[in-house]
């Protein structure tokens, strides 16, 4: 049975649910700005570098779920669906594309360390785009117009090096200890 048709094991559901909870956990470290700056995409990568692409989204799923109901785990203990139809909720559904993108560049292109850098990278990307559309969105309905170049001033550039070091700080944890954290 190939991989992709395994079923989850009992203990893949224990971890995913952990998944979720060590999102939350990092959405909780946050410094309040327009998009607050978290530790959510450093979670988020690293799920996906120590459970795959396809698991790490469901832990990603039920994290959404979990802020959806009600339960305060989105950033500064933002809690609701509220929060996901906010500015900032296109991020946050952003996230669920970022393993699924992963996965199809791996199975494409294998798993050497540069090819999985490079699908963490595109998942971000998408994330962004997604995440800045339903920002300019919400912002141009409530406010009025604003440019791209602003929104992505305020909800992108100050982002992408603290990104990158998440990025490289998950791909390190994950190749040290992924095999003892996960398997």
């Amino acid at each position: 049975m190939s991989s992709s048709n395994k079923k989850f094991r009992t203990t893949d559901l224990a971890y995913i649910a952990i998944g979720s909870v060590l999102i939350a956990i990092c959405s909780w470290i946050s410094i309040p700005v327009i998009v607050p700056f978290t530790l959510q995409t450093f979670a988020v990568f690293l799920l996906i570098m120590v459970f795959g692409g396809m698991k790490a989204t469901c832990s990603v799923a039920i994290y959404i779920l979990l802020g959806a109901v009600g339960l305060p785990v989105f950033a500064s203990f933002g809690a609701g669906i509220g929060v996901l139809f906010g500015k900032t909720g296109g991020y946050i559904i952003g996230f669920l594309l970022m393993g699924p993108l992963y996965s199809l560049i791996t199975k494409l292109c294998g798993k050497k360390l540069w090819v999985q850098i490079t699908a963490l990278t595109a998942g971000l990307l998408v994330c962004y785009a997604f995440g800045t559309a339903w920002f300019m969105y919400i912002y141009m309905r409530d406010t009025g117009e604003v440019g791209l170049i602003s929104v992505l001033s305020w909800c992108v550039f100050p982002y992408i090096i603290p990104d990158a070091v998440k990025m490289a700080l998950a791909v390190f944890i994950s190749k040290k200890f992924g095999k003892r954290l996960y398997h």
